[in-house]
C-alpha cells in the first residue's frame, strides 16, 4: 500500500438490524467488497440459521468471508483478523472498497484496535484437553483450573467449557496463566488503514420483533431445521463454536423430539433477543461509531448514509 490510508468501511449493529442490506447497497453503489465480520456466518453449514448473504446478494456484489470454514473449526479473533485484513489487501490492490460487516463485536475491536499477544497451542495439547472434557466434563476440569489458575478460573462460569478448556490448553502449552496473556498491552491497530464505522441501533423492541420474524420465516422458508439435522449429523463436539449458533441447541432437541416445535421455536426466539441485546450494550460500550443509524435499514436512509460515507472517502473524516 502507499503512503495514502486505505479506506476501510465498517458496518455494525445486532442481528437483524439490517447491517447485510445496507453493506450491499454501499458495495454497489462505491464498488465495495463486503468482508465478513460474523463470526457464525464463517461456518459453511450454516447459511440460513445465521442469515448469511443469499446467492442473489454475493452476484450483485463480491462477498468475501461467508462459508469459508467448517462447523468442525474454531475460528477465534486473531484468525479472523488474519484473514480479514488480506481480504482488505485484495481488495484495496483491486481499488474496491473493504466494506466489514457483521455483529461480532471482538472482531472488529481486534481489528480497529488490535489484539494482545496469544500463544498457539499445539495440536496434541488441544486434542488431549477436549478428549478430557469428553471424559470428566467441565466440571472435573474446572476444578483443576481453580487449583492450578485461581485467577482465571475465578474469571469464569463453571460450566463454560469452551473458555475452560481454552484457559488450560494456555497453561499447559506454555506454563503461564491466559490472564497474563490478556494483560499483555495489544499490539494496536494495522498501519495503513483508517476506519468509519456506522452502527446501526434500531429501537430494542422493533428489533426484538424483527428477530422473531426472520427466525420464523427461517422455519417455514428458508431450510433452517434440514441445516440443523445435517450439523447434528456430523457427530460434532457440542463445545465447537458452530453447535452454539443460534436456534441450534433448540431445534436439535426438537428433531430429538424432546420438545415440541412450538417449545422451540419460542426458546430460540428467546435466545436471539437475548443475543441482540448483549449486542447492544457492548456496542455502546466498546465502539465509538462514526454514525450512528438509530433505526433499521431501509432504503430511505441510502441518501442520508451515502452522503456520510462519500465524504469519508473524498476528505479522511467522518
Amino acid at each position: 500500500m502507499s503512503d495514502k490510508k486505505q479506506s476501510v468501511l465498517i458496518v455494525a449493529g445486532p442481528t437483524a438490524s439490517g447491517k447485510s442490506g445496507l453493506a450491499l447497497a454501499a458495495a454497489r453503489e462505491f464498488d465495495g467488497v463486503v468482508i465478513n465480520a460474523d463470526s457464525m456466518q464463517i461456518y459453511r453449514e450454516l447459511r440460513v440459521l445465521t442469515a448469511r448473504p443469499t446467492e442473489e446478494d454475493e452476484a450483485r456484489a463480491p462477498h468475501r468471508l461467508y462459508g469459508v470454514l467448517s462447523a468442525s473449526e474454531v475460528c477465534s479473533a486473531g484468525r479472523w483478523r488474519d484473514m480479514a485484513l488480506e481480504e482488505i489487501e485484495s481488495a484495496a490492490k483491486a481499488g474496491k472498497l473493504p466494506i466489514l460487516c457483521g455483529g461480532t463485536g471482538l472482531y472488529i475491536k481486534a481489528l480497529t484496535q488490535g489484539l494482545s499477544p496469544m500463544p498457539e497451542v499445539p495440536d496434541d495439547i488441544r486434542a488431549a484437553m477436549r478428549a478430557r472434557l469428553k471424559d470428566e466434563g467441565a466440571g472435573g476440569l474446572y476444578r483443576e483450573l481453580t487449583a492450578r489458575d485461581p485467577v482465571m478460573a475465578a474469571r469464569l462460569d463453571p460450566a463454560d467449557s469452551q473458555r475452560i478448556v481454552r484457559a488450560l490448553e494456555v497453561l499447559e502449552a506454555t506454563g503461564r496463566s491466559l490472564a497474563e496473556w490478556q494483560a499483555t498491552p495489544p499490539e494496536g491497530p494495522p498501519e495503513g488503514l483508517r476506519f468509519q464505522t456506522i452502527l446501526l441501533a434500531p429501537p430494542r423492541e422493533e428489533l426484538y420483533a424483527n428477530c422473531d420474524r426472520r427466525l420464523e420465516a427461517m422455519i417455514k422458508q428458508g431450510g433452517a431445521l434440514d441445516e440443523v439435522r445435517r450439523l447434528t449429523a456430523m457427530g460434532l463436539a457440542p463445545d465447537l463454536p458452530a453447535m452454539k449458533a443460534l436456534g441450534v441447541k433448540e431445534f436439535a432437541e426438537y428433531l430429538a423430539e424432546n420438545i415440541g416445535f412450538d417449545e422451540a421455536l419460542a426458546a430460540a426466539q428467546q435466545a436471539t433477543r437475548n443475543y441482540a441485546k448483549r449486542q447492544m450494550t457492548w456496542f455502546r460500550h466498546q465502539i465509538i461509531a462514526d454514525k450512528l443509524i438509530s433505526e433499521q435499514f431501509s432504503e430511505s436512509l441510502q441518501a442520508e448514509i451515502f452522503a456520510f460515507i462519500r465524504h469519508f472517502l473524498l476528505t479522511g473524516k467522518g
